[in-house]
C-alpha cells in the first residue's frame, strides 16, 4: 500500500510538471511579454485579481453594460460593496499592447475627469480590467437618446458642464501627468458620467506616453475611430501627430454634443458630410443653430460658444487648433466674444481611407 501510494504521488507530481511545461510553451509571445511588463512594474500596477475571483465579481457575467472594440463590459460588485465595471478584454484583439496602455497610462493618472482603475486580471487568454462604476454610464445614449429604456434629456447647462469637464481631463492629461498622455480615442463612447453627470475620459486602449511634453511621436500607423480622427494621423503631410490630435477628436465631440453634426451615420458606418456651409452661415447671421427645437436665449447662447470651440478645435492644421488650456478659457469665458474661425480645408478620412493606412 505504501509502495502504490508513493507512485501514484510520483505520477501526480510528474503529471502536474508536464502540464506546467505544456502551459509554457503554449504560452503566445504576447503573454510573455505582458507577464514581463507586470515584473517590470510591479510597484505600479493595480491589484491583481485571478479569473476565479472576476467570476465571482461579475456573478458570472450576468449584467452587461456595453460592447467596445476591445471587449465587452459587465457590472460587478467587490467583496467591500463597491460597484465596478469589469472590462473584459477580447483574447484576440491586438497584440496585448491595449492591456498594457490601459494599466501603463491610467496608473499614471489621478484626476476627478479621469476613470479609476481598481484592479485587472492577467491569467492565460482571460484579460480583465476592473474600473469605479458609472451609473449614468456613457455619453452617446444622451447625445444620441438610445438605450434599453428611455434616457432622460439632458439640459443645454449639463452639456456645457460636461464640455468643461472633459476638456479638464484632457488638459490634466496633456499637461498634469509627469509623462504626457496622449488619448487618442477621445469620443462620447469613452466618456462616462457618474451620478452626478460629472463626466471621466475612459478607454486608454489605445493611449500613447509622450515623453517629450512638446515633442510630436511616431506611429506606424492610424489609430482611433472613424469620424474622430484628426487628418495628421491618416496623413503626415498635415503635421505631427501629437496632443492636437486629441484636441481635433475633442472638437469633433463637442459639436456632436451641441447637434449640429452627426458624426457617424450608424445606418452605413460611414462619416456623413463634413461640416456643410450652413454652420458657418448660421454663426455669421446670428441664426438658431437648431431650429429644430425650441432655445433659449441662454441656451442659443451655449449652443453657439461651444459650436465656435470645436471648430476652432477642428482646424485642418495642429499648429491652428488651440491646447486644451486655451479650450478651457474659451468655454469659461463670455462666449459673445468668440470669434468665427475660418473653414476647415479637407474632410474628415472616410473608413476605408483608415482601413488601407492600418494595414
Amino acid at each position: 500500500m505504501v509502495a502504490l501510494l508513493m507512485c501514484i504521488i510520483i505520477c501526480w507530481y510528474k503529471g502536474e510538471s508536464l502540464i506546467l511545461q505544456v502551459k509554457f510553451l503554449f504560452k503566445t509571445k504576447n503573454d510573455i511579454n505582458i507577464e514581463a511588463f507586470l515584473k517590470d512594474h510591479g510597484a505600479l500596477v493595480q491589484k491583481r485579481y485571478k479569473f476565479s475571483e472576476i467570476k465571482k465579481i461579475t456573478n458570472s457575467f450576468k449584467i452587461k453594460l456595453g460592447q467596445g472594440g476591445f471587449g465587452a463590459v459587465y457590472k460587478g460588485k467587490l467583496v467591500n460593496g463597491s460597484l465596478v465595471a469589469v472590462k473584459m478584454l477580447n483574447a484576440s484583439k491586438g497584440n496585448g499592447e491595449e492591456f498594457i496602455n490601459e494599466v501603463t497610462s491610467i496608473t499614471r493618472t489621478s484626476h476627478v475627469n479621469v476613470v479609476t482603475l481598481l484592479g485587472f486580471c492577467f491569467e492565460g487568454c482571460n484579460k480583465a480590467l476592473i474600473y469605479e462604476f458609472m451609473s449614468n454610464g456613457s455619453l452617446d445614449k444622451f447625445i444620441y437618446n438610445k438605450g434599453p429604456e428611455t434616457i432622460a434629456s439632458l439640459s443645454w447647462d449639463n452639456f456645457y458642464q460636461i464640455a468643461k469637464g472633459i476638456a479638464r481631463g484632457l488638459e490634466y492629461l496633456h499637461r498634469g501627468c509627469n509623462t504626457r498622455i496622449l488619448h487618442f480615442d477621445i469620443k462620447p463612447h469613452n466618456i462616462l458620467l457618474d451620478e452626478n453627470l460629472c463626466p471621466k475620459i475612459s478607454d486608454f486602449g489605445l493611449a500613447k506616453l509622450c515623453l517629450e511634453k512638446e515633442s510630436t511621436i511616431f506611429m506606424s500607423n492610424a489609430r482611433g475611430t472613424v469620424g474622430y480622427v484628426a487628418p495628421e494621423v491618416w496623413n503626415r503631410q498635415f503635421g505631427g501627430v501629437s496632443h492636437k490630435s486629441d484636441v481635433y477628436s475633442y472638437g469633433m465631440m463637442l459639436l456632436e454634443m451641441v447637434g449640429v453634426r452627426n458624426n457617424i451615420d450608424v445606418n452605413t458606418n460611414q462619416t456623413s458630410e463634413y461640416f456643410p456651409d450652413w454652420i458657418y452661415n448660421k454663426l455669421e447671421k446670428e441664426s438658431d443653430l437648431r431650429p429644430d427645437i425650441v432655445m433659449a436665449i441662454e441656451e442659443n447662447e451655449i449652443a453657439k460658444g461651444m459650436t465656435i470651440v470645436g471648430l476652432w478645435c477642428i482646424q485642418t492644421l495642429p499648429n491652428d487648433r488651440p491646447t486644451m488650456s486655451r479650450v478651457i478659457e474659451m468655454l469659461e469665458g463670455s462666449m459673445n466674444v468668440l470669434e468665427i474661425p475660418p473653414k476647415p480645408l479637407v474632410s474628415s478620412p472616410t473608413r476605408s481611407l483608415l482601413e488601407s493606412s492600418t494595414s
